[in-house]
């Protein structure tokens, strides 16, 4: 399960797993060459920050920005369904998918308009590698939307409130929003009866509602009520720390849900600015806010530059003194 998110003009996501699959942050130089199973080759792309999973020297991005601050995220969607190879379109398959947007488009509009070309093909990386099951947000800094593929093919919704997590379908979730129109920062006001005397009793009882357990649908209006009544200073340091913030509230602790033999936790959680393409991320291993700037390495090359991700959490005892 994750959560996906866009606030001000950054981007970024949560992970939500039972177990590591080798996560990195990589950069894609703009001249490594993007290959693709049933297309030609990218020689030549727009450069692109984010975490994946490196096979072959071949990144298989979970979420990334690129150069222009267009930013994609893919998340569990077991609804998806792929289709098979058609010769009038562009044949793309879904670990394809976010190289191929985000090395061409520069924006949403130019992403709307790729889409129309686009088959999302059955084929996998490997034999060892199957597909995921994806959907997936896509955003610049005015606007997003959340691309699907379904038994009658690929549907794209305008996401107005920039924020996505695994099933159901995106309109659906968008949906379950009327039944929490009653939320508000503000203490309530007695509604219940006029023939009986209430009154608040505690601050946050406008919240009361607010779905808490760690269910996508829960988290999904859980993350776009926090997101929505965020309020932060408009300056880098105030806005990522607050980005932070919002994301916790959905994050899954390890133990509170069970996968199989394993608990699915939040592995990392990501903060990406579209401006300065510098993407910060916490672990859970590593509550420190790291960042790495795409701009500091030569985005004119040819060859991955990967950096792990930091852990263990480094301790820090403010009256710590020499014994």
């Amino acid at each position: 399960m994750c959560t996906s998110i866009t606030y001000k003009h950054y981007f970024g996501r949560t992970l939500d797993v039972p177990f590591s699959f080798g996560e990195e942050i990589v950069i894609t130089p703009r001249y490594y060459p993007f290959s693709f199973k049933e297309i030609h080759c990218l020689k030549t792309h727009y450069a692109m920050i984010g975490v994946a999973k490196i096979i072959e020297d071949y990144p298989l991005y979970y979420d990334a920005t690129n150069e222009k601050g267009l930013s994609m995220a893919g998340l569990n969607f077991p609804e998806a369904h792929y289709q098979d190879y058609q010769s009038t379109k562009d044949n793309i398959t879904p670990f394809e998918f976010i190289p191929w947007i985000l090395g061409q488009c520069s924006c949403v509009e130019e992403t709307k308009k790729l889409l129309e070309h686009i088959n999302l093909v059955n084929i996998s990386f490997n034999e060892e590698t199957p597909l995921a099951p994806l959907h997936w947000i896509i955003a610049d800094q005015n606007q997003a939307i959340t691309v699907e593929c379904l038994k009658d093919g690929m549907r794209i919704y305008d996401n107005d409130i920039g924020v996505l997590t695994n099933s159901p379908q995106f309109d659906i979730q968008r949906f379950v929003l009327n039944n929490y129109m009653h939320l508000s920062i503000q203490n309530p006001q007695n509604t219940f009866s006029n023939k009986i005397d209430l009154k608040a009793y505690s601050m946050g009882m406008g919240a009361i509602g607010l779905p808490g357990d760690t269910s996508s649908i829960s988290r999904f209006v859980r993350a776009t009520y926090t997101k929505l009544n965020a309020i932060c200073m408009d300056n880098e340091y105030d806005e990522v720390n607050q980005f932070f913030h919002i994301l916790g509230a959905v994050k899954q602790i390890k133990g509170c849900v069970l996968v199989d033999q394993d608990y699915e936790t939040t592995f990392y959680t990501s903060c990406c600015d579209m401006n300065k393409c510098i993407y910060y991320y916490t672990s859970y291993d590593n509550q420190q806010i790291t960042g790495i700037d795409m701009y500091k390495e030569d985005i004119n090359g040819y060859h991955l530059i990967i950096y792990p991700l930091l852990k263990p959490q480094t301790l820090f005892i403010q009256n710590a003194k020499e014994r």
